[in-house]
């Protein structure tokens, strides 16, 4: 499946009241591989930047000259038509570009997309009480962002792209290996199995397990399933 990496930047926090994007950045995905085909495009969003520019470093000058959404809208729709879309912070994202869309009546991101994947939900998941911003998920994973001074659309698609990978890794692998000699499981036969190696948690590892579970048992204002368990003898 083709999937999209997908971030962009805008004016504000809500589309609602009048924030436009003023970048786009798409990274594609085949088959676990970066295959270098990009999309990326500033905007004239129609309006000032005003604070957002302390965050995404994109003056009013310099977009002054840019494309409005409506003269890229063609190519952005045949970029991610069809694909997988993963986005950090979903539905910010998808906001802001159905707002876009729907401007021009076109269709929405559910309806030119199979699928949009929000790694922010797939990291609270894996971490949970964490912080799980794009910049803890990269110092997490090893993906190298000291080249990130300022939010750029582009750039925070191509450092999703490698945490991403680094989420998933692993989870393509489940594949049957025909290769393996046949099990004899006839009557009277026996299976044989290798004696079971039970190695005891090191010292280093109960702390961290402790540590985890009492961030758990914040988060989640008290309640630590495993914590239960261990109470009741059963963990």
């Amino acid at each position: 499946m083709r999937k999209v990496i997908l971030d962009t930047e805008t004016t504000g926090l809500d589309f609602r009241t009048g924030d436009r994007i003023v970048e786009i950045g798409c990274v594609e995905l085949m088959g676990r591989q970066i295959t270098g085909q990009r999309y990326h495009v500033y905007l004239n969003p129609e309006r000032l930047v005003a604070d957002s520019e302390r965050i995404h470093g994109l003056s009013d000058e310099f977009l002054a000259d840019k494309p409005k959404f409506a003269e890229i809208a063609a190519d952005f729709m045949a970029f991610v038509r069809g694909a997988e879309l993963v986005i950090h912070n979903a539905a910010f994202d998808v906001g802001f570009l159905n707002n876009e869309l729907g401007l021009l009546q076109q269709e929405s991101i559910e309806q030119l997309c199979s699928e949009v994947i929000d790694t922010l939900r797939m990291a609270r998941e894996m971490r949970p009480g964490k912080k799980n911003n794009l910049n803890a998920l990269c110092s997490e994973f090893g993906v190298d962002n000291s080249g990130r001074q300022l939010h750029g659309a582009l750039l925070d698609a191509e450092l999703l792209a490698e945490v991403y990978l680094a989420m998933t890794r692993g989870q393509n692998s489940l594949e049957m290996n025909f290769d393996s000699p046949a099990v004899d499981y006839s009557l009277g036969g026996t299976r044989q199995r290798p004696p079971l190696l039970v190695l005891p948690a090191s010292a280093a590892e109960l702390a961290d397990h402790d540590r985890v579970l009492a961030e758990i048992a914040k988060e989640s204002k008290g309640k630590c399933l495993w914590r239960d368990l261990e109470s009741a003898g059963q963990a």
